[in-house]
């Protein structure tokens, strides 16, 4: 009896894993939409204007490294991300739009717009 519950737990073991490793390869494919940058709203075309001319910037957490837990976007080691809050009207705190930038943000051409906060992303394109 012994033998037969340990093989049922090695199995379930197994499955589990195997469902978390095909959701990550999932996750991980999972193209990344674009937007382009006369659809983005005035305030995230602004601030993206003023990523390339590296300033001036409203908020002093921008600039700061945005560290990519969600996984969402392209791996890359810690600091080649940065995050620039996007003016959001009435709001009384940052709100939930961001621009990303990778790698040199005076220098790239690789940005990234959410307006949720980091739940989704689009891929800027010029």
């Amino acid at each position: 009896m012994n033998s037969f519950v340990s093989a049922i737990k090695k199995i379930s073991i197994s499955l589990v894993f195997s469902s978390l490793a095909s959701l990550a390869l999932a996750y991980e494919a999972t193209p990344i939409r674009t937007v382009s940058v006369d659809d983005l709203p005035k305030e995230a075309q602004s601030t993206l204007a003023n990523i390339k001319k590296g300033g001036p910037f409203l908020y002093e957490k921008d600039g700061s490294v945005f560290g990519n837990y969600e996984r969402m976007l392209p791996q890359q080691k810690r600091g080649y991300y940065r995050e620039y809050t996007v003016k959001t009207p009435r709001a009384r705190n940052r709100g939930a739009r961001r621009i990303i930038a990778g790698g040199e943000p005076k220098l790239t051409d690789e940005f990234y717009y959410t307006e949720d906060h980091y739940a989704s992303f689009r891929k800027i394109k010029n």
